[in-house]
């Protein structure tokens, strides 16, 4: 028998192949369900219930023992109260990369290395190398190294991605081919936490709305916005101003705090939607930083999942700190969320934006 593998699986298709693929290798593969969040959705239905389900399911058809454990706790307070933090602060988080880095690959590491294993696996479309590099996945249209910009090298030769070298549809092939009850289960949505609910009530559960004025970049009242929480740079739906000003669409292009006014303006190309210099902080490296302090590279960026890569050029301003220009001006470059760096398919690390030093840079 090889080494025990704890698989992290979620009842889904990527984990459940996973854990397939390990079993069938020969390895000691053990499965374990993470149940993050407590509450039910808006049907009344606990949706990890059914997904608890579905890993039983599979476990019991490649016949390899199942276990359930409960992080919601940890994850409450170490990626929800993060996530009400910055919304409280105007900005968009993404607690998807937040809870890689807590959640996955912190206190799910160390249960799967308390239960005996020699090292840990999820059904992440990423690929690593020997020295723990962090690489793209196979499928260009599923990589998921923009979520894992957070976990260390250290943690990555902990790790295995038995699907990462695959493509979607070879992994849905292969748990049709072995008949897994998951074969055919839609991929999960938005939020992990809030999933298909409406995000507008979800949030007004835990923070008080503050209703105020939508206005132009004359000054100019529009409309009213629902509270400042609810909307991201670049939003163009719910705005509810359509029939107003030369009859183009209505972008968000910003946010007045001080004065909780919603700044919007017309037209997709509007200048004030693009810019080409950002700070970026609470930065990680997945290895060693890719240069000293003030010293600028070259590599390539994305300011969100599935963007293509963009040519940039970074300075380490501070052990915490980027600033990095973009050589094309970007759409919507959003505080809150990530900045992800690479080197060819090699993901470096990154950090996540705290400010857009030259919006209108059009102008």
């Amino acid at each position: 028998m090889k080494d025990r593998i704890v698989v992290g699986m979620s009842g889904g298709v990527d984990s459940s192949v996973a854990a397939l693929l390990l079993k069938e290798q020969g390895y000691d593969v053990v499965g374990v369900f993470m149940k993050n969040w407590e509450e039910q959705d808006d049907n009344g239905t606990c949706t990890a219930e059914t997904d608890w389900a579905d890993v039983r399911a599979v476990c019991d058809l490649i016949d390899i023992p199942c276990y359930s454990v409960n992080f919601a706790k940890e994850y409450w307070d170490r990626v929800f109260a993060y996530f009400l933090k910055e919304y409280r602060a105007g900005r968009t988080p993404n607690p998807d990369v937040l809870c890689n880095r807590e959640i996955k690959f912190r206190a799910f590491m160390d249960f799967a290395m308390n239960l005996g294993a020699e090292k840990m696996a999820t059904g992440h479309f990423v690929q690593t190398d020997k020295e723990g590099h962090l690489l793209r996945g196979a499928d260009f249209n599923k990589d998921q190294s923009y979520f894992l910009y957070m976990v260390h090298d250290t943690q990555l030769k902990k790790a295995l991605f038995p699907v990462g070298h695959l493509t979607k549809g070879q992994v849905r092939e292969i748990a049709g081919q072995y008949h897994l009850p998951v074969s055919g289960k839609k991929d999960s949505t938005g939020v992990c936490f809030i999933g298909e609910r409406n995000f507008k009530k979800f949030l007004a559960e835990y923070l008080p709305a503050q209703p105020g004025d939508m206005v132009s970049t004359d000054g100019t009242v529009v409309g009213r916005h629902d509270g400042l929480m609810y909307y991201t740079l670049g939003q163009r739906r719910g705005l509810g101003i359509g029939g107003r000003g030369d009859g183009r669409s209505w972008f968000v292009i910003g946010k007045d705090l001080e004065r909780n006014r919603l700044l919007v303006a017309q037209g997709e190309d509007h200048p004030l939607l693009y810019s080409t210099l950002c700070l970026a902080e609470d930065v990680t490296w997945v290895g060693e930083a890719p240069a000293e302090i003030g010293k600028p590279f070259r590599c390539t960026a994305k300011y969100r999942y599935r963007q293509p890569d963009q040519q940039v050029e970074v300075i380490r301003e501070t052990e915490n700190r980027l600033r990095i220009r973009s050589m094309a001006p970007q759409r919507a470059v959003t505080p809150g969320q990530s900045a992800v760096l690479y080197d060819g398919d090699r993901c470096l690390g990154g950090g996540v934006v705290a400010d857009v030093l030259d919006p209108g840079v059009g102008l």
